[in-house]
């Protein structure tokens, strides 16, 4: 069993799942992340991104291939070992927005500092900074049903990146956004990964959001693919060929 380059923080080998109802999910994906970078896995929908997301991070057990973390094999853990690894090392958002609705919003966001051990007072100071970075500060002591569904999905942004975490997995974060809170609030979440050290795995089948990532990789069907960029078509060209068709 080869083990991974050493400035890879996450590598995947020849990855296959398939999914209950029998529907191809990965067939032979693997991949290097880099320590600190910021990778963007593209595609239309229904072409594994999730999947692949979820292998990398725990959540889903692939059929056949390796997952390493660290130089850690992750498809070798048990249950328990993935759940510690995604509790500890790993974030996570959504493409919708989950929280805890008896939680107000900054109980939310300093749960899993909570449940890691942190003190109450200091993981309440460490998601008031978040929320205030992420412009929800002003609802920190209200309840989820109370905010509208952009804010609620920058508590979940806040809630993922203030335990610091080695690894963020993005699952199309900003999907419930319009497009100016989705570009702020992708700033906001390259800068604070960029700043802090934090590796991000972002899927998305949006062009614009793919372009703040530092690389790019694109599925299809379960298959990483090669995207070629055609150059743009000079004016007397297109006239040429118009004229050709006419």
């Amino acid at each position: 069993m080869e083990a991974p380059p050493d400035n890879d923080v996450l590598w995947a080998r020849s990855l296959h799942h398939t999914h209950a109802d029998g529907s191809p999910g990965l067939s032979g994906v693997s991949l290097g992340v880099r320590e600190g970078e910021i990778l963007a896995v593209g595609g239309p929908r229904g072409s594994g991104k999730s999947t692949l997301l979820g292998c990398l991070s725990g959540l889903v057990r692939a059929q056949r291939g390796e997952v390493w973390f660290n130089s850690v094999p992750v498809h070798t853990m048990g249950q328990f070992a993935r759940e510690r690894l995604r509790r500890d090392r790993f974030g996570w958002i959504d493409p919708v927005p989950v929280l805890v609705p008896e939680l107000n919003v900054w109980e939310n966001t300093a749960l899993p500092l909570m449940l890691s051990g942190t003190g109450r007072r200091r993981a309440r100071a460490a998601a008031l900074e978040w929320l205030e970075r992420l412009d929800v500060g002003d609802a920190a002591h209200r309840r989820p049903h109370e905010l509208p569904l952009a804010a609620r999905q920058r508590v979940c942004l806040a809630r993922a990146l203030a335990p610091a975490p080695t690894v963020l997995f993005a699952d199309e974060p900003t999907a419930p956004l319009h497009r100016a809170d989705r570009a702020h609030v992708l700033r906001t979440l390259t800068t604070a990964a960029r700043s802090h050290g934090i590796t991000v795995v972002l899927a998305t089948h949006d062009a614009e959001t793919a372009a703040l990532a530092d690389r790019t990789v694109s599925l299809l069907d379960g298959r990483r693919v090669k995207t070629v960029h055609l150059p743009p078509v000079a004016e007397t060209e297109g006239r040429a060929a118009c004229s050709l068709s006419a």
